[in-house]
């Protein structure tokens, strides 16, 4: 089977996600957001192995001997594209084997029988405080910046404190036995996050309806209006389209496209037809498209 092209014809129950026999990494810490997506895809007993970088995740993630693959955030409904998550990705030799829609509820926790008059200090990392402002700044707290939503639960709880809070997630303050004494005090309620799941290599998937590829033209005039005007006509869906430019050439630029289409009959007719309209084509991986979770 090419990694271009799959064929229509797989095995039953090949769309099962199977819990990993070697753990997943991560980024973040036991009990982050990136943990809830893995559980998302494998079950409640997935392994994971947390990594502080995002270069760290795809280090391991391409490990055989120490993970099964990982788990790494791609764009935010807010922030837009993780940009450099794109790069790595690129230049990586992983692919894709499906993605997880996640929505992110921050949530202030304390230990035990804490009250928020009690409350002196709240620890997040920079970007969940700056999501939770119009709740914190009518509170007066100081605010202290962490490097982990998941770890600064951990340590609220490691140290016992009374007038320490953190923002994170349900699952941090499960694992933590913390209780959350003001849920969802984000600003904007609707922030999703998509992750990939990475994997070694590619793989089958039953159902399969969506695929990620990254595509360089040649850059005469008009070339890649004609590989998008290909993919309008085949019926695809182009639900993502990222440039990003292609390190130490003089501004030249490739894509990431994310296609949606109905079979995979469809989708090996059109990479037949971008084979021909494109310099250079990888398919990072045919999956099924992910559902909105909460």
């Amino acid at each position: 089977m090419s990694e271009k092209r799959l064929e229509k014809k797989s095995k039953k129950g090949a769309n099962k996600h199977k819990l990993p026999n070697l753990p997943v990494a991560i980024q973040g810490y036991e009990g982050s957001f990136h943990q809830v997506a893995a559980r998302s895809f494998y079950g409640k007993n997935v392994q994971i192995l947390p990594c502080a970088t995002f270069p760290e995740v795809i280090k391991h993630s391409s490990d055989k001997r120490a993970t099964m693959g990982g788990i790494m955030a791609i764009e935010n409904s807010i922030a837009g594209s993780i940009l450099p998550n794109y790069n790595l990705l690129q230049k990586s030799a992983l692919f894709v084997a499906g993605e997880v829609y996640l929505q992110i509820d921050q949530h202030l926790m304390v230990n035990p029988g804490v009250q928020l008059a009690d409350i002196k200090e709240v620890h997040s990392h920079p970007m969940a405080l700056q999501q939770c402002l119009g709740f914190l700044n009518q509170q007066g707290w100081k605010l202290i910046e962490t490097e982990d939503t998941a770890l600064s639960a951990k340590h609220v709880h490691s140290r016992k404190s009374k007038h320490v809070a953190a923002i994170a997630g349900k699952l941090a303050a499960e694992l933590f036995g913390l209780e959350i004494i003001a849920p969802k005090i984000h600003d904007v309620k609707n922030n999703y996050t998509r992750f990939l799941v990475l994997q070694q290599c590619p793989s089958e998937v039953e159902g399969a309806n969506k695929a990620s590829i990254n595509f360089q033209t040649d850059h005469s005039r008009g070339r890649l209006s004609e590989v998008l005007t290909v993919i309008a006509k085949e019926g695809i869906n182009l639900s993502k389209l990222q440039s990003f430019p292609i390190a130490g050439s003089k501004f030249k630029y490739g894509f990431h496209a994310d296609l949606e289409f109905d079979d995979i009959a469809q989708y090996n007719k059109l990479i037949g037809k971008l084979e021909k309209k494109t310099a250079s084509l990888r398919v990072l991986g045919v999956y099924k498209k992910g559902k909105f979770n909460k």
